[in-house]
């Protein structure tokens, strides 16, 4: 892959992550860790709420306008400030997109997160006891509005 495009696409996805810990914050999670990574998997973000451990994998996507303008090109963290953008809560339906950021989970993906999972559980000396579970955030980010449409899927349950 082109280092270029990866570094945009890291950007980008490191935007993504922030706006949606900033939304999950807002909506009472606390976040234990971000970015936990292994040479066999990375963890986005990992947050706890009501007693129950979640293991958030996200997923960011900018509109079709952001990349008709190529607007992400010239994007970095340090030109927004999550605040700066309006969260609007996504109520639509499996069939409302022909692309989901979602669909990006792959079986290889799943693998590699659940194994990451079970050395981050083992490594905090987590109760095996301790209820968890994964959730997929998508993010669609409007740079140009300053908007993200957050689609948050909880309970994940992978056939891995």
């Amino acid at each position: 892959m082109d280092t270029k495009k990866y570094s945009e696409k890291r950007r980008i996805g490191n935007i993504g992550e922030d706006i949606v810990a900033m939304f999950l914050v807002k909506q009472g999670y606390r976040i234990l860790d971000r970015n936990y990574l292994k040479k066999w998997g990375e963890i986005d973000l990992i947050l706890e709420i009501d007693n129950l451990i979640r293991f958030v994998e996200v997923k960011t996507q900018v509109t079709r306008e952001n990349k008709a303008k190529d607007v992400s090109r010239n994007v970095s963290r340090d030109c927004f400030t999550v605040s700066d953008f309006q969260m609007l809560v996504s109520r639509e339906t499996l069939d409302d997109d022909i692309y989901r950021p979602e669909d990006n989970v792959h079986y290889w993906k799943q693998k590699r997160l659940i194994r990451a999972i079970e050395t981050y559980l083992m490594e905090r000396n987590i109760d095996e006891n301790k209820e968890w579970q994964i959730d997929v955030v998508t993010v669609k980010i409007d740079f140009p509005n300053k908007t993200a449409i957050i689609k948050h899927i909880e309970n994940v349950v992978f056939d891995v």
